[in-house]
């Protein structure tokens, strides 16, 4: 079978290379770089199981700017092109899948369409009217960046929307895929789309509660580490994704969590709302603790949102350093990632010595061990030292 993926960021790829394992996929993607890489089997981002596939596995993949290459002839096209939050719109921008969608109208209408982008609740009932030549289906991506193609390979659940052939023949074909099984749920897009906010919103309120618990500990002088622990042995709420941060970051909590709030702009509620609020006021109380031991200059380790990520996109460190450099803070970043200069205002060094040599203070969302030898100048709230 013959598989087009649209987009290669972690979502695309992973699944590019997930199914290359039994069927023939032509991945479509802007950036020719990437395309390059891949068809190099170079990985473009950081995955260590992509990397180990790219150069173990026999693979059935390649890579196109083209899309009458990509998309003719294809039994599936798999849209995994991004959908950033537009705060003037107060939802998702899905131009990138309408553009998608546009090619595979002209060129290959006969294939069904899978969006895996993230997507407003009721967005593929919708944008089925604008395409009713076409059979689009929508299908929820559950993974971690970083890890993604072992979130593929070892799914906590499969969702397709909606219930027909062609969407168990896809679920089929990505449990086919998978190395273990997972539970197999078939619904309606709608239930599909809200499946993958919620539970998205449910971890960035796991990720909120323990940073506020954090929070009190800070203001009251306490063990963080004893309060998580003492809290977390309860095995109704587990010693899991419990370790502080400067916030929930990436490119998908935040997204997420404002996309279902604006979903929920006719049902009444509170909690939804605070998880989104939260995530700020974190910030604001770890840029104020910063502030509150009197370094002259703050130097940051990192804007990466974790680590063993590449993805700097809404980490919650640059809400921190906004709120340092707005109060008059001098800041300086060392993030290898980035050229330049500057970065939001603020001057980028050319070195990890450099950064230890100048900074009276350095803060780090996540902890690194690159950093022991001025442990006693390090502010982190990476109380388990992990992700």
């Amino acid at each position: 079978m013959r598989v087009a993926v649209a987009g290669l960021g972690y979502v695309g790829l992973a699944n590019a290379t997930l199914l290359a394992q039994r069927h023939e996929v032509v991945a479509l993607d802007i950036n020719a770089d990437r395309v390059v890489a891949v068809n190099e089997r170079r990985c473009p981002i950081e995955d260590v199981d992509i990397e180990r596939f790219f150069a173990e596995v026999p693979l059935d993949l390649r890579a196109t700017t083209e899309p009458t290459e990509a998309l003719v002839g294809a039994r599936f096209v798999v849209i995994a092109t991004p959908t950033n939050y537009d705060q003037e719109l107060n939802e998702f921008d899905t131009s990138s899948i309408e553009a998608v969608l546009d090619q595979v109208e002209e060129l290959s209408p006969d294939s069904t369409v899978v969006i895996k982008s993230t997507v407003p609740v009721g967005y593929t009932r919708r944008i089925r009217g604008a395409y009713p030549g076409l059979r689009i289906l929508f299908s929820p991506e559950f993974l971690r960046e970083g890890r993604a193609l072992h979130d593929n390979l070892h799914p906590s659940r499969i969702v397709v929307g909606d219930p027909g052939p062609e969407a168990e023949e896809f679920a089929r074909t990505l449990q086919e895929a998978a190395h273990e099984p997972a539970p197999v749920l078939i619904t309606h897009t709608t239930e599909a789309e809200a499946i993958k906010l919620f539970a998205n919103t449910f971890l960035a309120l796991r990720v909120a509660y323990f940073n506020e618990l954090d929070s009190f500990a800070l203001q009251h002088d306490l063990d963080a580490r004893m309060l998580l622990e003492g809290v977390c042995f309860d095995a109704r709420i587990g010693s899991f994704y419990n370790n502080p941060s400067f916030g929930y970051g990436g490119y998908c909590l935040p997204k997420d969590s404002q996309q279902l709030l604006a979903n929920y702009r006719d049902v009444p509620q509170n909690l939804i709302r605070a998880v989104v609020d939260s995530n700020q006021t974190r910030q604001d109380v770890i840029a104020a603790d910063v502030l509150a031991r009197g370094a002259e200059v703050v130097g940051v380790h990192r804007l990466t949102m974790k680590a063993g990520s590449d993805n700097i996109r809404e980490s919650s460190v640059q809400g921190v350093i906004r709120r340092l450099r707005d109060a008059g803070a001098t800041v300086v970043i060392y993030e290898p990632m980035i050229e330049g200069a500057t970065f939001a205002g603020c001057e980028l060094v050319e070195s990890l010595d450099e950064l230890k040599r100048r900074a009276d203070l350095i803060i780090a969302n996540r902890w690194s061990d690159e950093l022991d030898d001025v442990a006693d100048r390090v502010y982190s709230r990476d109380v388990f030292r992990a992700n």
